[in-house]
């Protein structure tokens, strides 16, 4: 640990805090859990439980090729968050801004071919089996506002209240 110690550094276009282990470090990037980082520092032969501000650059271009091609280096097929892609059959795994903008096509098709999910997704329902009687409510009415809150600033009551 001769080498000097960095605050923030970067992974796959994610700023990191140098004082978080590498395994939550590695975590921080859009699109890899827990579960993938300890795979992908397990793979580049990286300490997971060694702060990430003392990690040479030679250990972070490591983790970011096992990173962008997780099938050379034999991660397991479950791992992946896009199995069995509908356009090209392929499994892969996408990161940051490419997962968001997959999952936002993925729902817009999902709404253009009327499906139950896409249904739920365009009148704003819950989409995957929750209850819906008492919960998730927010951003609906607010409810019944009170007379002192209807009165004029004059102390006259509003039209139409009594």
């Amino acid at each position: 640990m001769s080498q000097e110690y960095r605050y923030i550094l970067r992974i796959m276009g994610t700023d990191v805090q140098g004082t978080l282990k590498t395994s939550y470090a590695v975590a921080q990037i859009k699109g890899v859990s827990m579960s993938l980082s300890n795979a992908i520092l397990k793979k580049a032969g990286v300490n997971p439980d060694l702060r990430v501000g003392y990690i040479t650059e030679s250990d972070i271009s490591k983790i970011e090729d096992v990173i962008r091609e997780p099938a050379k280096y034999n991660l397991p097929i479950w791992m992946y968050n896009r199995r069995k892609d509908s356009e090209t059959g392929k499994d892969m795994h996408l990161l940051s801004a490419d997962l968001v903008l997959r999952t936002k096509q993925d729902i817009d098709e999902a709404k253009n071919i009327r499906s139950w999910r896409g249904y739920r997704h365009a009148y704003s329902l819950k989409v995957r089996g929750q209850h819906t009687k008492t919960t998730g409510r927010a951003g609906k009415a607010l409810g019944v506002k009170k007379k002192t809150l209807m009165q004029k600033p004059g102390g006259a009551p509003a039209e139409g209240g009594k």
